[in-house]
């Protein structure tokens, strides 16, 4: 997974507003303040909510 460094500074969990870090052996974006991943395909990262996963 390939993501621009800049762009993980601007990009932020559409639900919660908090900052996303990646996890690039799942491929995914993890929300440091709720427990959604985000799912990045073909290093684009899918920001909807109805694509996350909720993390346990």
């Amino acid at each position: 997974m390939r993501l621009d460094p800049t762009l993980l500074q601007v990009i932020a969990c559409p639900v919660c507003h908090s900052p996303l870090e990646p996890d690039d052996a799942a491929g995914e974006l993890l929300c440091t303040g709720c427990p959604l991943a985000y799912p990045v395909r073909d290093d684009i990262p899918v920001l909807l909510a109805d694509q996350a996963r909720t993390r346990s």
